[in-house]
């Protein structure tokens, strides 16, 4: 499966929550303030700036493959940040940075064994990978809507073979990953971020920016809007609690392990 190309303004607006965990996970990390760090999936490169207010005397660099996103993320000055457009799964780099970063990004990638063999390479002596994505249990409602409708008689053929977009692993499965990736530690956690959307506005935006961009570029242009208003109406049906906010799983995935 390819890389897909996202709205960075609109995701910027849809991404609150992302933001909140990214947060939360920068949090725990202890900086020395001299570190080269790699943020993978950087996105509209917001939190990787604030990873550049950690290291005034080290280096972030943020790779993202949609150029969209990028457009946005290059719009932030630092002088200790680059970012550049790479695909996670082609990056090829050899003892090259202390942390390798990513919030809300791996489970847009398919192979975890390749993911994890090219980051144990691109860490330096005793360097450390900081992730948190997408896990089991994740986006529940969303996940029943749209297998539903990808089946139906006016849809299904337009995604005959096709592979679904994420990997979102139990602590189980990805303890088999790792443990086989050549890390002398690691710590593994599974995080409940259930989350009630404000308003249908505010689900509505997350639904747009990024979750149904795999399956709206599979529908011929003139379904798309139609194909998109009964995702959203069965989202609401569905999510919609009495005082109007709307109600989604998030399970996270949060792993932290030394070269």
């Amino acid at each position: 499966m390819g890389t897909f190309e996202f709205d960075g303004e609109k995701y910027r607006s849809a991404s609150k929550h992302q933001k909140e965990w990214g947060s939360d996970l920068i949090a725990e990390i202890s900086f020395e303030g001299n570190e080269a760090v790699l943020d993978l999936g950087c996105g509209d490169g917001i939190l990787t700036e604030r990873l550049a207010r950690f290291v005034p005397h080290g280096t972030v660099l943020g790779i993202d493959a949609s150029v969209h996103m990028l457009k946005i993320a290059e719009t932030i000055h630092k002088n200790n940040l680059k970012f550049a457009c790479l695909d996670i799964n082609k990056m090829n780099y050899t003892d090259e940075f202390d942390l390798v970063f990513s919030n809300a990004a791996l489970h847009w990638v398919k192979d975890h064994k390749k993911l994890l063999k090219n980051a144990y390479r691109a860490l330096k002596a005793n360097g450390k990978i900081w992730w948190d994505f997408g896990g089991s249990g994740n986006c529940a409602n969303f996940f029943d809507v749209i297998k539903m409708k990808i089946s139906e008689d006016n849809y299904v053929k337009y995604f005959t073979d096709y592979e679904w977009p994420w990997f979102m692993p139990s602590k189980e499965q990805y303890t088999e990953l790792i443990a086989e990736a050549g890390f002398a530690s690691w710590t593994i956690r599974e995080l409940n971020r259930d989350r009630y959307f404000s308003d249908t506005s505010e689900m509505i935006r997350w639904i747009d920016q990024p979750s149904l961009v795999p399956f709206i570029q599979q529908i011929p242009q003139e379904l798309k809007e139609t194909f998109r208003r009964e995702v959203i109406e069965e989202m609401v049906k569905r999510t919609q609690q009495p005082d109007g906010t709307c109600f989604e799983t998030f399970r996270r995935i949060r792993i932290c392990a030394g070269k």
